[in-house]
């Protein structure tokens, strides 16, 4: 019987490190800030690209509404600065 509880031991050992090490890649895994945002980019570049493909004109709707949301905040932000102007 003391030969199968080492044994079970070790099992559990064994299951207890392989745990650990993959505890310890998902926090890697979730840490990694470069990685993260490559993956969320190519996510949203498969979403456009999807998005293109079943409904080109939603997409185009979407690009048109960021282009407008930039120039407002480029025009707000140079009328701020040249208002300021003495």
């Amino acid at each position: 019987m003391a030969l199968h509880g080492k044994a079970e031991l070790r099992a559990d050992a064994q299951r207890a490190r392989a745990q650990l090490a993959s505890t310890l890649d998902a926090i890697e895994f979730k840490l990694n800030l470069p990685k993260q945002l490559r993956i969320r980019r190519r996510r949203l570049r498969l979403a456009m690209i999807r998005l293109g493909q079943d409904n080109p004109i939603a997409l185009a709707g979407i690009a048109l509404s960021a282009a407008a949301s930039v120039g407002t905040v480029v025009w707000l932000g140079a009328n701020a600065v040249l208002s300021k102007r003495p």
